[in-house]
C-alpha cells in the first residue's frame, strides 16, 4: 500500500469582513495595478498621504514599487486583456519618468 497524503477537509470560505466606511471599488487587477501606482506616487512625494500631509521623497520606496509594478508586468505578459495590458504599461512608463525626471532634479 503507497503511502498517501490524508484527504484533507475543504477549507471553509473566510468569513466576510464588515464594511466600515466609505465604498470601496471592486478589487479587480486594473485597480491593484492602480494602487500600486499611487503608492509609488506618494513614494515620489507627488501624492498627499492619507492623513493629507505631505512626506519628503523616499526614492528607494518609489523605486521598490516600481520594480514591483515592472514584475508584475513581466509576469503576466500574455495573460492580461488588452485593457489591463494596456494600463499596466501606461502606469509603468508614467511612473518611470516620473521617477526619473525627479531623482535627476534631487541630485543637482
Amino acid at each position: 500500500m503507497a503511502n498517501r497524503p490524508p484527504e484533507s477537509e475543504p477549507e471553509a470560505a473566510d468569513p466576510p469582513l464588515p464594511d466600515v466606511g466609505e465604498p470601496m471599488p471592486p478589487v479587480d487587477f486594473t485597480t491593484f495595478v492602480l494602487s500600486l501606482s499611487t503608492s509609488a506616487l506618494m513614494h515620489l512625494g507627488i501624492v498627499r498621504q492619507p492623513d493629507g500631509g505631505s512626506a519628503e521623497p523616499s526614492f528607494p520606496m518609489a523605486r521598490q514599487t516600481i520594480d514591483l509594478i515592472a514584475l508584475l508586468h513581466e509576469k503576466t505578459r500574455g495573460n492580461l486583456t488588452g485593457e489591463e495590458e494596456r494600463i499596466l504599461g501606461q502606469v509603468l512608463f508614467d511612473l518611470r519618468m516620473r521617477y526619473t525626471e525627479l531623482a535627476g532634479r534631487t541630485k543637482r
